[in-house]
C-alpha cells in the first residue's frame, strides 16, 4: 500500500487571476475547504501517512496555513527558491523523500472526494500487478469534465496511454498519478514538465492509465471556478 504522496502547490494560478494576485491558488476555497485542505484530507482517507508539498508563488501563505492547521499527516514543505521548477523539476527536487518507493502525485486543482477512493485502490492494484509499471495515470473522458473547454491530453487503449500527434485526444489527466522515483534517474535537476517523463514512457509503451467514472471537477479557469462555487457538491 502506498504511504507517501506529493502535492504540487508551486504554480502561479495565472488562469484564475485576479483571485490569485494576492492568494495562492491552493488556498482558494471550494465549499468548506481550501483546495489544499481538501487534497490533504483526501490523501488521509487514502491511507497516506507522509506528504510533501512544493511551494514557490506566495509560498509563505501556504507555509503559514499548514503551520496553523492540524492535519493527521506527516507534512514536509519544500520551497523552490529563485525560480519555479515546473511540475517535473519540482518532483525531482523532492525525490529524496521517496527513497525507492512508489508514491502518489496529486494536483490540488481537482475537487477530490470519497467517490475516488475505490478507483484509486484499484489503480494501486493494477500498478503493482504490472511489473513494467513505472507510472500510472488516472484519466477522465472529456465527456465527464465539468469544464467543457478542456482539451484532451491522451488516448487510452485498455490500460495503455498514448497521444499521437494530430490525433483526437479523448482523455484528460485528472491530476493524480502513481509513479516510481526511478523514472527520474536520468533527468537533470532543472526546470522541466512532467510531460517530459510521460513522453519518454509513451515511446517505450510503458505509460499506463485507468479510466475514472467520476465527474471531473477541476478549477481550471476563473469562470469555471465561479461556476463551481454555485454547484452543490460534497468535499
Amino acid at each position: 500500500m502506498i504511504k507517501k504522496a506529493m502535492i504540487l502547490a508551486a504554480g502561479f494560478g495565472k488562469r484564475i487571476k485576479p483571485l490569485t494576485n494576492n492568494c495562492p491558488k491552493p488556498l482558494l476555497k471550494i465549499g468548506k475547504e481550501t483546495l489544499l485542505s481538501n487534497s490533504l484530507k483526501f490523501l488521509e482517507l487514502l491511507g497516506i501517512e507522509k506528504v510533501i508539498i512544493n511551494v514557490h508563488y506566495l509560498s509563505e501563505q501556504i507555509i503559514d496555513y499548514i503551520n496553523k492547521n492540524k492535519f493527521n499527516l506527516n507534512i514536509n514543505i519544500i520551497k523552490e527558491e529563485g525560480k519555479i521548477l515546473d511540475t517535473g523539476g519540482g518532483v525531482l527536487n523532492a525525490i529524496k523523500y521517496f527513497s525507492n518507493e512508489p508514491f502518489i502525485i496529486i494536483n490540488p486543482d481537482t475537487i477530490w472526494n470519497s467517490n475516488y477512493l475505490n478507483e484509486i485502490k484499484l489503480m494501486e492494484e493494477l500498478f503493482f500487478e504490472n511489473s513494467k509499471s513505472n507510472c500510472f495515470l488516472l484519466l477522465a473522458n472529456k465527456k465527464k469534465s465539468f469544464d467543457k473547454f478542456l482539451n484532451g491530453d491522451f488516448n487510452l487503449n485498455e490500460n495503455m496511454v498514448t497521444r499521437e500527434k494530430g490525433a483526437d485526444l479523448d482523455y484528460i489527466y485528472t491530476g493524480l498519478q502513481i509513479i516510481k522515483p526511478a523514472v527520474f534517474s536520468d533527468m537533470n535537476p532543472t526546470v522541466f514538465s512532467i510531460n517530459n517523463i510521460w513522453d519518454k514512457l509513451i515511446k517505450k509503451n510503458e505509460l499506463y492509465g485507468m479510466k475514472s467514472s467520476i465527474d471531473f471537477l477541476h478549477v481550471s479557469t476563473l469562470s469555471t471556478y465561479q461556476k463551481l462555487l454555485k454547484t452543490n457538491f460534497k468535499n
